[in-house]
């Protein structure tokens, strides 16, 4: 694609869990769970070339590590509509990635609702459309919080989802330290750690707090250092590259609350001004030149470029 390329197009936010909570595993496999949600100033960006066939290539500063086209979400996501609609008009996209993949940001499942959006928008489908939102709960139970980036709670398996938040600034900085953090190894150390038991996560600190009002963001730190991201312990415990990026954040002065996302390894610290956030990811960059580490802000996402400078 070249520059000023006018084909449609969509950004692919990074998801943040700032919170986690994992319940009891279901009979279908899945755990139950409750997630304060929010998405970065920065992501994937995604293009739409309509045509007669449906295609993707991928490039990016992570495109390698996306894997087949064939089993990449957003061709898994597109056909998961076109199954509803089968005249469905697709084409050709091209997927820059720029964050790390695997990494609990929720990248594939951002991306796929990118896809979905776009041909949503080409087929004059209503954002609202039933068989769109079927289609993401079929692609992943990321994919239907990414349809509308917005800070929400997720409960079920990520497909109850609350009504958007509103939520004062979170100047960030995300950091991962390169080691792949497989999600599936994360929850079977989970599994042995609690030997058949799981807690109630209904009535979480930072849940109770954002569905009380807009907080401050004291307020809002005080509650989320109060919950937990229940897969940040499982994950310690198998890779220790993950603690010490947890380290080097909470090492860091200004770093008000630090914490892994997702189910790792990617690690996020909250700081109180832009600045801040701005110096802690040039320190990181200088002490650990093989991480990947950028400032942005954490709240709802733009569907354009919004990066931190």
């Amino acid at each position: 694609m070249t520059a000023g390329s006018t084909e449609p197009f969509a950004f692919a936010p990074a998801k943040i869990n700032l919170t986690l909570r994992i319940g009891r595993k279901r009979p279908d496999g899945y755990h139950d769970l409750e997630s304060l949600v929010v998405f970065a100033g920065i992501g994937d960006t995604l293009r739409l070339v309509p045509g007669a066939s449906l295609s993707l290539d991928v490039d990016g500063p992570t495109g390698t590590q996306a894997g087949p086209a064939d089993d990449n979400l957003v061709v898994k996501a597109t056909r998961a509509l076109q199954a509803h609609i089968p005249d469905l008009r697709t084409g050709h996209f091209h997927l820059t990635k720029s964050t790390p993949v695997a990494a609990g940001l929720g990248g594939g499942s951002s991306d796929a609702a990118a896809a979905l959006r776009l041909i949503a928008r080409l087929n004059n489908l209503p954002a609202d459309d039933q068989r769109v939102m079927a289609a993401a709960k079929a692609s992943g139970a990321d994919v239907p919080v990414c349809l509308d980036p917005k800070p929400r709670i997720m409960r079920g398996i990520g497909e109850i989802l609350s009504e958007p938040f509103d939520l004062p600034v979170l100047h960030a900085v995300l950091v991962n330290p390169g080691v792949p953090v497989p999600t599936g190894a994360v929850f079977g150390a989970l599994a042995a750690a609690r030997a058949g038991s799981a807690p109630a996560i209904e009535g979480d600190p930072a849940s109770r707090c954002v569905e009380s009002g807009k907080p401050s963001f004291d307020a809002l730190l005080d509650a989320v250092a109060a919950s937990s991201n229940d897969l940040e312990a499982p994950a310690l415990s198998l890779f220790p590259a993950v603690n010490e990026t947890l380290a080097a954040l909470r090492g860091l002065p200004s770093c008000r609350l630090a914490r892994m996302s997702g189910s790792g390894g990617t690690c996020f610290g909250l700081f109180e001004t832009a600045g801040d956030a701005k110096d802690a990811a040039a320190r990181l960059k200088r002490d650990h030149p093989g991480w990947w580490a950028q400032n942005t802000i954490l709240g709802a996402a733009e569907t354009s470029f919004q990066r931190s400078s």
